[in-house]
This record gives C-alpha cells, structure tokens and sequence, in this order.
C-alpha cells in the first residue's frame, strides 16, 4: 500500500478490457516467438523481417504493461496516452505485415523436407500472430478518441492513428527505394525522393512533439492548427511526387512502361519504382484522409499529464 492508502500496483491495468488486450499481446507475442525458436524456423531476410517485428513489438509491449502496472511511466517526461496508443498502432501494423509475410514464404501445404511438425507449427505461428494482431488492434479502438470529443491526447485521434500509418507506409517506400530503385538517374526521382523524406520528418516531428508533450512548442498557433498546415503541405508534395514519379519511371523516353523479361526476380529495379508508386498513391490517399479529419480535430495542449486510459 502506498502512503495514500491505495495499492502500490495499478489494478486497473490488470483488471480492465485494455489490461486484458495487453495480456493477451504478450502471451500471443511469447508463444509466437518459442514456436519459431523451438521449430517453425524463419530463413532469409522476409524471416529475418518477421522475427525482428515480433520480437521488438514483444520488448515493446512488455516495457508498457510494466510501466503501467508499477505507475513507473509517472516518473516520465512524455505523454503517456499518446506513447501507449503510438506503440499500439505501430505494433498493429508490424503484426499486420508478418502476419502477411511469414505464412507467403514459409507455410506450404504439403509437408517440407523436416516432416510436418514444422509445418504444423508455422501454421500455429501464423494463428497467435493473426491473434495478437487483433489484440492490438483492440488497444488501439479501446484507446481511441470518440468523434467530437476535445482530447488531450491527439495521437488517440484518427489524424493521430493516420500519422503513424503514414510513417510506416514511407518507410516501405524508403525500403523499396534502396532495393535497387535507381532513383539518382533522374533530377526528377531524386526530387520525389526528397518529397518522400521531407514529408517523413514532419510527419515523425509532429508524433515526437505530442508524445513528449511539447505541443506550445509552436508558439505562433495552436497544435491542431499547426498539424493542418503541415498536413497540408504534405498532400501538396505527395501530390506533386506521385504524378512525377510514375510519369518518369514508366515512360518510354525515361523508363520502361512493361517489366523487362531479364530482370532478376527480387533485385529489379521496376518492381521497386512500382512499389514506391503504389505506397505514392496510398501515402497520399492518407494524407488527404489526414487533412480532412483534422478540421475536426480540437486537441487540447496541456502541460499536465493525462490519467492512464483503463
């Protein structure tokens, strides 16, 4: 008991539909991480990717539920609610991606040379991975704010939730842009790319200040305001950069408009220009999804640390 009488632990954080989704995360994120370990095995950099995910949100998740369980995260410099819902969104997509990737690479119907234990255990690694993707996602609808509500924790909104898929969609974009993509042939590309990289550090900037709490930061105006013009500027360049990009690499004076038939498979540099204009168009979809929610958007800038949600 503390000093005030009341428990030394946060019983909400145990006893509570979030504090349930957080068991569940880490009890799917421990059996996922022993099944591959012990004998579903992972290979190669896609196996690499999916271990690396699984094993980071697991780390992730872990420090949150103990912070949160001993009030530890009080002795912090940040805004709580919005690094809880950050790393949730971001651990949702993660899982959402090795969920995807690990079953196309490594689940085959047929049992592999090892026998069918292994492919019986991939299956399960596959299963708790769908699981504790949904476990996530629960947090992340648990946590987030209500339509016209004035909130303190603007990473909880839609345009808070947007950014950290924005974030991981450019970070897609950069991955296939170093996969060979060629981008530094054309004055036009690299422009793209420095699009891609400007719209990146504004969007990370913006989830960096609302999680240290540093909203006054931008003195001339008001946070929300100042997300609207950034988000703004941001669906102006993305704009510019996915009518550009694909008008440069897939046209017959610049590029290739078809996939040439001696490209190597995994390292062509057309699969990549694809990649990147794909995300182009889905970054800016979002981004334009962004500015639309954010004129809804009435976030309350305060110095005061938010109550943990429950």
């Amino acid at each position: 008991m503390d000093l005030q009488g009341g428990p030394y632990l946060n019983i909400k954080a145990l006893c509570s539909p979030l504090g349930a989704a957080r068991l569940c995360q880490l009890a799917m994120g421990c059996a996922v991480i022993a099944m591959v370990t012990h004998s579903a095995g992972f290979s190669g950099s896609h196996g690499v990717f999916c271990m690396a995910a699984w094993c980071f949100c697991f780390a992730m998740s872990v420090v949150v539920f103990f912070l949160d369980a001993t009030r530890l995260h009080s002795c912090l410099p940040i805004s709580w609610d919005n690094l809880t819902v950050t790393c949730a969104a971001f651990a949702t997509l993660m899982y959402v991606t090795a969920s995807v990737v690990y079953p196309l690479f490594f689940v085959r119907i047929e049992c592999p040379y090892a026998g069918c234990h292994v492919r019986d255990f991939r299956i399960a690694v596959t299963v708790c991975s769908i699981l504790c993707t949904v476990a996530y996602g629960a947090e992340v609808a648990l946590c987030r704010a209500r339509p016209g509500q004035a909130v303190v924790g603007y990473m909880a909104t839609v345009s808070g939730l947007l950014k950290v898929v924005q974030g991981f969609v450019a970070c897609i974009i950069f991955g296939a842009l170093a996969n060979g993509s060629e981008y530094y042939h054309h004055a036009a590309t690299i422009y793209c790319v420095a699009v891609y990289v400007l719209c990146f550090t504004l969007t990370t900037l913006m989830v960096i200040m609302t999680v240290c709490g540093r909203t006054k930061a931008v003195r001339c105006m008001s946070f929300d305001r100042f997300a609207v013009v950034c988000t703004l500027l941001e669906v102006l360049l993305y704009l510019s950069a996915s009518v550009v990009w694909p008008v440069i690499c897939f046209d017959a004076k610049y590029g290739s408009p078809w996939r040439p038939s001696s490209c190597p498979q995994g390292r062509c540099p057309w699969d990549s220009k694809v990649v990147v204009a794909v995300f182009s168009f889905i970054n800016f979809g979002l981004y334009v999804v962004d500015l639309i929610y954010s004129q809804r958007t009435r976030f309350v800038s305060s110095n005061t640390r938010a109550n943990p949600r429950v």
